[in-house]
């Protein structure tokens, strides 16, 4: 088959091309379109230049890795650049991901989450594009978006091409929380943006090279593949997850506050079948007990591992009322803190101002705010986000 044959049938499996259109239906067309399958958008592009990805377990089309339908199609792969999390997705939380050449495509698999977080001029040599394709959560603290950020920097330094295939933002129906503060920028939080910042990783890119927030102010050469039939009021179901620790949906959705107790001695199910979905601690009265256990690429030693915790399942993503008015639920981390028990340890680990980005929330805990006085100190400052970011939006 000859490659603009091989080309055609592809588009026709993966996105039903203009040739099946007629007999589309309604649903179909608002099917949401994104940008990886939009492949005569990006694909003509390539030619034969070196291409190097950066990919995980959650970059297809349909059922394909898009590694498998670029190396179908005849694109010049050399490499895979892997995020947290590994390429298949089969590391666990802050796992130090190794390179090694991939069983089923024979490429080099080179981590991004380790030692080096920012590709080096070697990782790069002979390289002429790069292919960004990850599924993010909207999130600051999901580190996804701080290795984008990273290769956009290696790319404007070393005058590579970069091109970002977006997905929507399960998130993005919403902005809540405290903006970073600079003095508290780390590779959980990179960016002065709220917890749930509602943009795209294509929308990110662009404020991040807009607003110039890559080292020495270096400009990256890069075009982003938009989403069709995507807006921000858009509920999109994840159809693959997006790393061990969020397995549904409803992790997805609780997991921007209940990732705040992380920062403290309360387990939110790491070592469970149900991560970001329950709350609690040894000694703790509540209506749910579940013991955290070492589970192999998915929890390492969690917190508590081998100790009976008391705490609840948290159901708030599914009440009605969560996607009419959602916000970050500050309840849950009032209540514990409220109720800590000193055989625990201190509430408050160092670990919580990286996730806030500030030092004032756990003053603010502390000094017994309520936590709606705590999301008014958020407002003037999330006012502005809101103005700037949009410039950024690509949906409306």
């Amino acid at each position: 088959m000859k490659k603009s044959e091989l080309f055609t049938f592809l588009m026709i499996i993966f996105i039903g091309c203009s040739s099946m259109s007629s007999n589309q239906t309604e649903v179909e067309k608002e099917r949401i379109i994104l940008g990886a399958e939009q492949l005569d958008q990006y694909v003509s592009q390539l030619g034969d230049k070196s291409v190097a990805l950066l990919v995980n377990q959650t970059s297809t089309i349909g059922n394909i890795h898009l590694v498998d339908t670029l190396q179908a199609l005849g694109v010049n792969i050399q490499k895979v650049f892997a995020p947290e999390h590994g390429f298949r997705g089969d590391y666990s939380a802050g796992a130090v991901v190794k390179n090694r050449i991939d069983e089923k495509t024979g490429l080099p698999v080179v981590s991004l989450y380790g030692k080096n977080k920012k590709p080096t001029p070697e990782m790069l040599e002979n390289i002429d594009v790069i292919i960004f394709d990850i599924q993010d959560v909207g999130v600051r603290f999901y580190t996804y978006i701080s290795t984008m950020h990273y290769l956009m920097e290696a790319c404007a330094e070393q005058g590579k091409e970069l091109i970002i295939l977006d997905r929507p933002n399960p998130n993005g129906f919403y902005v809540d929380g405290p903006i970073l503060q600079e003095e508290y920028a780390s590779f959980i939080g990179m960016h002065p943006i709220p917890i749930v910042h509602g943009l795209t990783v294509g929308e990110l890119a662009l404020m991040i090279q807009g607003e110039q927030w890559l080292k020495n102010d270096v400009k990256c050469s890069f075009s982003v593949v938009s989403c069709k039939n995507y807006t921000h009021d858009s509920l999109y179901q994840l159809p693959i997850k997006p790393s061990p620790n969020l397995p549904n949906m409803n992790s997805v959705y609780l997991y921007p506050y209940l990732g705040l107790f992380e920062g403290t001695n309360v387990s939110i199910g790491r070592g469970t079948k149900t991560p970001f979905q329950i709350v609690g601690r040894p000694g703790f009265e509540g209506d749910f007990l579940f013991t955290p256990q070492s589970m192999p690429g998915i929890s390492d030693h969690p917190k508590h591992e081998g100790k009976r915790c008391g705490g609840f399942i948290v159901n708030d993503a599914k009440q009605n009322d969560f996607f009419e008015k959602p916000s970050l639920n500050l309840d849950w981390f009032l209540l514990f803190y409220k109720e800590n028990e000193t055989e625990n340890g201190p509430y408050f680990k160092s670990f919580i101002y990286k996730l806030m980005g500030n030092s004032s929330f756990k003053e603010q805990v502390i000094a017994g705010l309520s936590a709606q006085d705590i999301k008014q100190t958020w407002q003037p400052e999330l006012l502005k986000y809101k103005v700037m970011r949009k410039k950024y939006l690509l949906y409306p």
